[in-house]
């Protein structure tokens, strides 16, 4: 078991198994939504596990009912309404192109969040259950395995919040699953559950419930650490090649779209729905 401390917050914790890390999403009384602090101590976890030759496999999961349900929504609201979700990080946009050049700036910050899953040397499993909504699939597609429980609920939620889904799912899920079924799922933005994600190749196996899908990736993730951490880790470089410089390219063309067009009459209308718990009126514009 490795000595080396790694960060750790309110929202996350890290728990170390011999040679394999849990990593948990541990903010259950909120669904494990994703705050503005999460987005910076995710990476930071990720990449202090990724440098430790101790751990040679990485499992993450999440307590209490939900895997994730995405962007904490109440947190960002007010940021995304008025325009300037650069706030998150203290900074003052003076005028629209100094607002684009922040978003921009703040959208690769949050692309950073799950590239350094997709990134990390080790590889890095999923144990899902309950709600991945949103940014959980953004989080899920970065792994290099899926396991889920039968009562996994996901949906790339961002078309029906008028955004564009920005950190990762439009670039990683098109390597997973059929294109014709990604573009079905993120245009309408529906719930799909575990049998179909099982069906169309998104998961690996289903299991009973969160115990578990968390004892079997585990278990995996035993296995993997098993074996030569050399030959497992450079299997991962080599499985990833092909596509790391098309997802690196495709990730700053959506920064550079929604730096340009995330702000709309649609979203501050989404956000408002949002809070009043009610339909949205689109308009288009």
């Amino acid at each position: 078991m490795s000595d080396q401390p790694h960060p750790q917050s309110d929202a996350i914790t890290v728990e170390l198994l011999d040679h394999v890390a849990v990593v948990w999403l541990d903010r259950p009384d909120q669904r494990n939504a994703m705050a503005p602090n999460f987005w910076i101590e995710f990476p930071e976890v990720m990449e202090s596990l990724g440098e430790d030759p101790e751990v040679r496999a990485i499992v993450i999961a999440a307590k209490g009912t939900s895997f994730t349900v995405g962007l904490d929504l109440i947190a960002f609201g007010p940021a995304i309404v008025t325009g300037d979700i650069a706030a998150m990080g203290g900074n003052e946009s003076p005028s629209d192109v100094a607002k684009r050049r922040s978003t921009y700036k703040q959208i690769k910050l949050m692309q950073r969040t799950f590239s350094s899953i997709a990134d990390n040397p080790k590889p890095v499993i999923a144990a899902i259950h309950g709600h991945c909504i949103g940014a959980g699939v953004d989080l899920a597609t970065a792994c290099d395995i899926r396991l889920a429980a039968n009562d996994a609920i996901f949906s790339v939620r961002e078309t029906r919040l008028a955004m564009v889904a920005d950190v990762g799912t439009l670039q990683r899920l098109p390597f997973i699953i059929d294109p014709g079924k990604v573009a079905e799922l993120v245009y309408t933005g529906r719930d799909w559950f575990a049998a179909e994600a099982m069906e169309i190749g998104f998961v690996s196996a289903l299991f009973d419930d969160a115990a578990c899908v968390l004892q079997a990736a585990v278990e995996m993730a035993a296995a993997i650490a098993a074996n030569s951490p050399l030959a497992v880790q450079g299997s991962k470089a080599v499985l990833n090649s092909a596509k790391r410089h098309q997802v690196a390219r495709d990730l700053d063309t959506v920064a550079l779209w929604n730096a340009a067009f995330l702000y709309s009459d649609d979203l501050g209308e989404a956000i408002q729905a949002f809070v009043e718990k009610r339909a949205p009126r689109y308009k288009g514009r």
